[in-house]
């Protein structure tokens, strides 16, 4: 894995990217302190105050005592944009957070399909199939880069990765990488991660050339008649030090190193589990692990490896989705699995203070709702039907069920691009 880069030109990204609004902030509520000491990119010891002026104190005899340096809330990796709420990594993603990256980007959700190779693509304005393309085989998920200027169709049957312009909505040239089921970004950009499931991997590659970097070998033991131990999902701590990921196959969690790539720790969650999604929660340190065979979510505290709790949700518990303003997270449940059993998939609306669900909506005749993501203004929440052949989109205002939209095959990961945040860690659209 490539060493991480300085965290000085990210951190003032942020604040070319949160504009005259983060500006006008710093200076109302700490006008004595510069932007650049807020997020860490601050060129001399000296603070200046909004106006220029030198915070630096002169005694009388002349001598001058600089103030004490400010470390920052959460100290992160280096590279790493800085953590802006120390109780909310999400406070970056709220609807007036879009990126200047993704103002040419088209308001298109992407559509993969296991069982057709294609992804369709939706205008998610007039809900109508603009395009489709066929990508290779067991297309897995649509996958934002961590720039935000390209999204990548997981190929993983084709061994390969299909960029999709935003601006176009369209495909360009393919790049080969192994077993792409998923992928992710480390924090400071520089590394992508391709979990090659069936080969028990977790690949690191160099996110701008492609080059294959390193590799780490998945300690998850499969169960009799799975081909691998299937890890597949992931999320980051709040300082980036670390990432959760799900072996799907083995009932398992591994706890890994984000700067060695060396696994820390291995969960068992029982014999029987089926772990899918993983979500950091607002505070940056606790996980929600969802989980297809316990029927809901497992909660776990990152700095321990341990878990604290299990929610219960619904069948088939698969994706989860924080809300725009980070209060709850959005858990889909696709219901009896197997596509000789579809049906009585629901969503459950699950409260981050409190670990309750406080919310459940349903597929009118049922349904199967899988994985997808949240519009930018946080109204709508669109989900692949994985066994119905459709799409749904739900109002998040009142849980309704807005449209129902036939696509292909095996609808799975879909993307629904743009939403706001500074850059994204991958699967589709873990933003910060």
């Amino acid at each position: 894995m490539e060493p991480f880069g300085e965290g000085g030109r990210l951190a003032s990204m942020l604040v070319r990217t949160r504009g005259n609004r983060t500006r006008r902030l710093v200076q109302l509520l700490v006008p004595t302190v510069a932007v650049c000491a807020l997020v860490g990119a601050c060129s001399s010891d000296t603070d200046t105050n909004a106006s220029g002026d030198s915070t630096t104190s002169t005694a009388a005899d002349g001598s001058t005592t600089a103030p004490p340096a400010t470390e920052p809330a959460v100290k992160t990796i280096p590279g790493m944009p800085p953590v802006v709420d120390p109780n909310n990594v999400y406070s970056e993603t709220t609807p007036e957070d879009l990126s200047p990256a993704v103002a040419d980007a088209k308001q298109y959700v992407y559509v993969p399909h296991n069982e057709n190779g294609q992804v369709w693509v939706i205008d998610q304005n007039t809900y109508e199939v603009v395009g489709k393309y066929d990508v290779g085989n067991l297309v897995q998920h649509v996958v934002p880069s961590h720039d935000l200027k390209t999204l990548y169709a997981n190929a993983s049957g084709s061994n390969q990765l299909v960029p999709f312009d935003p601006a176009t909505g369209k495909p360009g040239t393919p790049v080969d990488v192994d077993a792409p089921y998923n992928l992710y970004f480390t924090p400071d950009g520089k590394a992508a991660m391709v979990m090659a499931e069936r080969l028990d991997r977790i690949d690191f590659y160099n996110a701008t050339t492609w080059e294959k970097t390193g590799s780490t070998p998945v300690p998850c033991t499969a169960r009799p008649g799975s081909i691998s131990g299937g890890v597949n999902h992931a999320d980051w701590s709040a300082d980036g030090s670390y990432f959760i990921a799900t072996c799907e196959f083995s009932g398992q969690l591994l706890k890994v190193d984000t700067v060695s790539g060396q696994v820390q720790g291995i969960l068992d969650l029982g014999s029987m589990s089926m772990p899918q999604d993983c979500r950091v929660l607002p505070d940056g340190k606790t996980f929600y692990v969802a989980d297809m065979m316990d029927g809901g979510v497992h909660v776990i505290d990152g700095p321990s490896f341990t878990k604290t709790g299990f929610i219960e949700t619904g069948d088939g518990a698969h994706g989860i989705y924080p809300s725009r303003d980070a209060t709850v997270a959005y858990v889909s449940n696709r219901g009896n699995t197997g596509m000789d059993r579809p049906g009585g998939g629901t969503v459950s609306v699950v409260d981050f203070a409190t670990n309750k669900v406080v919310d459940t909506w349903t597929v009118p005749g049922g349904g199967s709702p899988d994985m997808g993501g949240v519009s930018t203004d946080g109204t709508k929440l669109w989900l692949s039907g994985r066994y119905d052949n459709v799409v749904y989109v739900f109002d998040t205002t009142n849980g309704e069920l807005v449209k129902k939209i036939p696509v292909g095959a095996g609808p799975h990961g879909l993307a629904v691009f743009p939403q706001p945040g500074r850059y994204s860690l991958g699967h589709t659209g873990n933003y910060r």
